[in-house]
């Protein structure tokens, strides 16, 4: 890093008497035009050596160069100020520039949505249109991404009815783009006529494919799709085997999910990368084989990242295996909530309270937090949001009284709160309290409050839903006749008249 750092001052210290302890901000018109090729070039290479070395004070200090050039070297700036994390800074340098040209506005559209800014890259593509600047492919690829992390299917068909609108030509970047936002969204049929349509002799759409029906538990669709791959003479990659191992994993398709494994080897020449293990762990420990997962680990080339012992910690919890979660508890360096929470429902699950009481302790002593399930709900364009026991919405009276009533009707239809998922000391009335009021549950009943009957519904939550909103959203989507779409952290469910897609396994 030192060796980087001499790098950058020794490339600045050959331009125009740079000045190390400059102040200056990024409000300077960058209007003039580019004085020569060298000089181009060799602010290119400073760009570069800040990528490498993310010192913000360093690459501020360049800003007194590229006043002197025009907007391509603006345009290195933003991108490099993004890959970085300083989209602040990049913003900044985009407001400075008095006449942007569209590789400006898509620097700074897919800068954003690189730092997981999803709905200010949005913000920012709106902009762009007010001011009459054309969108291209590279603009649309940005933003259908962006939509497609954000889940939202109101702007994802807006987004599309304006490539076609504007005619922009669908190339295998944007067939890929289009079939993963759909899938995302809740709109795996639409995402199924998109690479129907599409030219497919790149692999990424077929990955798009595979990735998205991996996502909604469709497996035996994903392994249709990549038998198809094989008639149609495109070849597999490491990419195509993390969707059908995911997919296999979703469903529980042991065997199905081996051969896969051992096909990406032998035929493909592909070898296995921490995606793939963690694919085979989660698939293995998911089923309950949880001593042949810890052999898989064991017995990796490289070493096992966080996500590979997280899934074997949250199998241990599902088939109560203190013993392994510790091992897996010991083997993640920086401990999150979730983890502490894992363990704790392990020992809560065997009624050892002690224990439980003992990690607990240990993670509000470290000063960690438990993370909150939220789920969300769109209504006529407003995203409303929900945490469990939440009492903070305007209508909270209306949606607790109508819930109490949704929740008798349903135990009418044979709906038993699931108490023994309430991993606390606590009584049983005090349990199915903690149960009723889960933020999916008000999410949903909100939804039925405010759209007409028979219109389906969809839900976001950052966790994974708990088996007894499972259970209960079943019974719902038939008493109400709704179809009732909930996205987890994980895959999508789509409940309808008393079913849901994933087969109860997930």
């Amino acid at each position: 890093m030192a060796t980087v750092r001499r790098r950058v001052f020794s490339l600045l210290s050959r331009t125009q008497n740079f000045n190390f302890n400059t102040k200056s901000h990024l409000t300077v018109p960058l209007s003039q035009p580019i004085n020569s090729k060298s000089d181009d070039q060799m602010l290119f290479r400073i760009l570069e050596s800040c990528k490498l070395f993310p010192n913000l004070r360093t690459a501020v200090a360049v800003h007194n160069k590229i006043i002197k050039h025009g907007y391509v070297i603006a345009n290195m700036m933003i991108t490099s100020f993004m890959e970085i994390g300083e989209t602040d800074i990049a913003k900044n340098v985009f407001s400075a520039i008095p006449a942007r040209d569209v590789i400006t506005w898509n620097s700074t559209i897919g800068g954003y949505v690189k730092n997981g800014l999803f709905k200010d890259s949005i913000d920012i593509f709106k902009e762009m249109l007010r001011k009459n600047i054309e969108p291209d492919g590279f603009t649309f690829a940005s933003v259908v991404t962006a939509c497609a992390r954000l889940g939202a299917l109101r702007h994802a068909k807006w987004v599309h009815g304006l490539m076609i609108e504007k005619r922009i030509e669908v190339n295998y970047i944007l067939s890929s783009a289009l079939v993963d936002m759909y899938s995302r969204c809740g709109r795996i049929e639409t995402a199924k006529e998109i690479f129907n349509t599409a030219q497919r002799t790149d692999v990424s759409v077929w990955n798009a494919m595979i990735n998205g029906l991996a996502l909604h538990g469709l497996a035996l669709d994903a392994i249709l799709v990549f038998s198809i791959m094989k008639v149609e003479n495109v070849s597999p990659d490491s990419v195509t085997f993390v969707g059908i191992l995911t997919a296999c994993s979703h469903c529980g398709f042991i065997e199905e999910g081996r051969k896969y494994f051992n096909l990406m080897q032998r035929e493909h020449s592909i070898q296995p990368q921490l995606e793939h293990y963690g694919a085979m762990v989660d698939l293995l420990a998911r089923a309950g084989l949880i001593e042949e997962a810890y052999a898989m680990i064991k017995e990796m080339r490289m070493e096992p990242d966080v996500v590979i012992w997280r899934a074997l910690l949250s199998a241990c919890r599902t088939h109560k295996n203190p013993e392994l979660g510790e091992v897996a508890i010991k083997r993640i360096k920086h401990l999150e909530s979730g983890d502490y929470v894992l363990l704790s429902n392990i020992y809560s699950s065997m009624k050892k309270w002690d224990s439980a009481e003992t990690v607990r302790y240990t993670m509000k002593k470290n000063g960690v937090r438990k993370c909150s399930g939220k789920s969300l709900v769109e209504l006529r364009g407003v995203i409303h949001q929900f945490k469990a026991a939440d009492r903070y919405h305007p209508e909270t009276e209306a949606i607790y009284r109508v819930l109490d009533a949704l929740i008798h009707r349903t135990r009418m239809q044979g709906y038993v709160s699931m108490s023994d998922l309430v991993f606390m000391d606590i009584s049983e009335e005090e349990k199915e309290e903690n149960l009723n009021y889960h933020s999916e549950k008000l999410a949903l009943t909100y939804a039925i409050i405010k759209s007409s009957p028979g219109t389906e519904i969809q839900i976001s939550k950052n966790l994974r839903t708990c088996p007894d909103c499972h259970s209960w959203m079943k019974i719902v989507s038939q008493v109400l006749n709704r179809v009732i779409t909930v996205r987890d952290r994980i895959r999508f469910h789509r409940f309808e008249s008393g079913f849901c897609t994933c087969g109860d396994y997930w």
